[in-house]
């Protein structure tokens, strides 16, 4: 396998995600002067810790040594053995306790920092998320990406704390140490590292396909993920279809898959952990062979050897230590990967520069010869061209995949036409703030969403700075008032994911009252009575008529009846706009509308048949 030229492909990625997080790192800097220094100290200190013993082992030994020994500033020769016993225990005794107190404050230092800078990072990352545009999202796994914000940087935050910061101290303690051992001897220092090569080329070979290994690993698990969440989320069709063992089998399949490849992973670490312990088992035989020799000629003394040997154990700590990480860093470094792969997605709808928040709108809406494709090659909207006054009512009728509610995705700037644009008050949308846009439209939709929170929360989502008596006002306009006060707690009852708790009609009114509270100039509603019945229907367009009062209108609709209503209604078949005009002047037309409204019209007022005669 081919050796790595760079530091960060040695232990991967992580040169590229310090880089990227620096910034918020930077922030910390306060913090991480005072955890660098407390480290600084405690590697002082370990530098110091084993020279007591070569007081107390000389001047044991001194009698039977005329070896020439390295000379400190220190006056021991004159001392006694027994002063120089207790002397050397009480100063080993403070080096250990002093470079205690150091260790604990530069690991909570730089756990604080770590701490710190990646819950920013999670916060950053979900933000981010919300900005990417539907493109992404549609094409993404929402488990995928819960992985990536949770779990991934939950496991970036453990791995700095517990692998990256005491290899990055030990690192340090190396340099100290090997300059102490070449400062003893020479030639024993020279013999110590000369596993270094060896060492390289087993860590670079099999950190590279560790780290291959937990990205395959990380995909894993963003699968299984992926395929959780998707089961959850659907169950009651998972249910209702039997689909229960199938699901099964597809996370069983990736949850083996993914042992698989945690198995070869630590196979892999502890390959190269065994290894780096073979490599400095022998360069400390080596050491000890040529120190006994060294000391019997007495050229070093005994004190010398034993501190230099003393060194050596801890000089190799961090290359133990490396092996040791070097799964935990392979995993941080996927993990963090897949975060910078996020960050670096940009949103292909985004406020352009010089963009400005949009005024009061009166509510005119213009398409200009809009086209538009999802993917390159495949239109689905084409030379869409039309204009409709403050206050009128539009309704929109096609076949499914006309391209209807993709209109409503283009006003809302969800996506951006790919030619022409759309004008509202005579002025380019993109020339106004996303927020600012989004603010002054309100939206129903066929399947609305309400979220796991209270009746209070879910009304006032649609405007934050609402009031109680607006969010009650909102609930009275949508016929949702009276249901709601017999709720468990009213206004205060917290409902179930996505408003599973209620029924389809009550979950409508809500989303209705939640569109009311913002008092928008602009309404979108798509298909907001399909899957009622009778009675809940009629509550949700009472409620919709209210709620269209002085509104520029666009309803997005298959009833025909309805669509009948409107003050003009646009046609439209294969992205294509195709017949337009009043109900009146459509059926005189005599065209697709017409003979679509008469086939509804025949099949509505067909008998119903008796539903008991139905036999399997």
């Amino acid at each position: 396998m081919a050796r790595p030229k760079k530091l960060q492909e040695v232990i991967p990625g992580i040169g590229r995600i310090l880089h990227r997080f620096w910034p918020y790192i930077r922030k910390q800097q306060k913090l991480v002067v005072i955890s660098m220094t407390a480290l600084l100290c405690e590697i002082g200190l370990r530098l110091l810790e084993p020279l007591p013993l070569k007081f107390v082992f000389d001047q044991i030994f001194a009698e039977r040594s005329n070896a020439e020994v390295n000379t400190f500033p220190f006056p021991v020769a004159a001392l006694d053995t027994r002063t120089l016993l207790i002397g050397s225990a009480i100063a080993l005794f403070a080096l250990a306790g002093l470079r205690g107190m150091a260790a604990y404050w530069n690991t909570v230092g730089f756990a604080l920092v770590g701490n710190r800078v990646l819950t920013e990072v999670r916060s950053v990352l979900y933000c981010h998320l919300q900005t990417l545009s539907l493109s992404f999202h549609n094409s993404a796994r929402s488990g995928d990406l819960t992985l990536r914000v949770i779990s991934d940087v939950g496991l970036l935050q453990e791995i700095a704390v517990t692998a990256l910061l005491p290899l990055l101290a030990n690192c340090l303690i190396l340099v100290g140490m090997v300059g102490i051992m070449f400062w003893l001897n020479l030639q024993l220092a020279l013999l110590a590292l000369a596993m270094i090569p060896l060492f390289w080329f087993f860590t670079v070979r099999l950190s590279r396909r560790i780290r291959e290994v937990s990205q395959q690993q990380r995909r894993q698990e963003g699968a299984m993920a992926a395929t959780a969440a998707e089961s959850m989320t659907a169950i009651k069709i998972v249910q209702a279809l039997s689909l229960e063992n199938q699901f099964a089998s597809v996370f069983t399949g990736q949850n083996q898959k993914n042992l698989n490849e945690g198995v070869k992973a630590k196979r892999l670490a502890a390959n190269l952990e065994r290894t780096v312990d073979v490599l400095i088992g022998g360069a400390t035989a080596l050491v000890l062979w040529r120190g006994a020799e060294l000391v019997l000629s007495n050229i070093l003394t005994p004190g010398d050897l034993l501190v230099f040997l003393t060194y050596l154990k801890n000089a190799f700590k961090p290359v133990r230590d490396f092996a040791k990480y070097t799964g935990r860093l392979a995993k941080a470094s996927a993990a963090g990967d897949r975060i910078l792969d996020l960050l670096d997605q940009t949103p292909e709808v985004y406020d352009l520069p010089g963009a400005k928040p949009a005024p009061q709108f009166a509510g005119s809406v213009e398409f200009a010869e809009v086209a538009f494709a999802y993917e390159s090659g495949h239109p689905v909207l084409q030379g869409i061209d039309f204009v409709v006054q403050p206050g009128q009512q539009v309704a929109i009728v096609g076949h499914s995949g006309s391209g209807k509610s993709t209109l409503a995705n283009l006003m809302l700037r969800l996506y951006d036409p790919s030619q022409g644009g759309i004008l509202i008050d005579g002025q380019d949308i993109r020339h106004y703030t996303l927020e600012s846009l989004r603010a002054q439209i309100s939206v129903v939709l066929q399947d609305s969403l309400l979220f796991a929170a209270s009746v209070w929360d879910n009304i006032a989502y649609g405007s934050p700075n609402s009031t109680e008596a607006e969010a009650i006002a909102a609930a009275k306009l949508a016929n949702a008032h009276e249901f709601i006060n017999n709720l468990p707690q009213g206004y205060d009852t917290v409902l179930g994911e996505r408003g599973v708790t209620l029924s389809g009609g009550q979950r409508q009114r809500i989303a209705i009252a939640r569109a009311a509270i913002r008092q928008a100039p602009i309404l979108i509603l798509d298909e907001p009575t399909t899957g009622l019945d009778k009675e809940n229907e009629q509550e949700v367009l009472e409620a919709l008529h209210r709620l269209a009062q002085g509104c520029t209108t666009f309803l997005i609709i298959h009833n025909l009846e309805l669509a009948a209503r409107a003050d003009f209604i646009l046609y439209m078949e294969r992205g294509r706009l195709v017949e337009r005009g009043t109900h009146a002047e459509l059926m005189q037309l005599n065209d697709r509308y017409a003979s679509l409204y008469r086939l509804q019209v025949t099949e509505s007022e067909q008998p119903q048949e008796d539903t008991d005669a139905i036999t399997c």
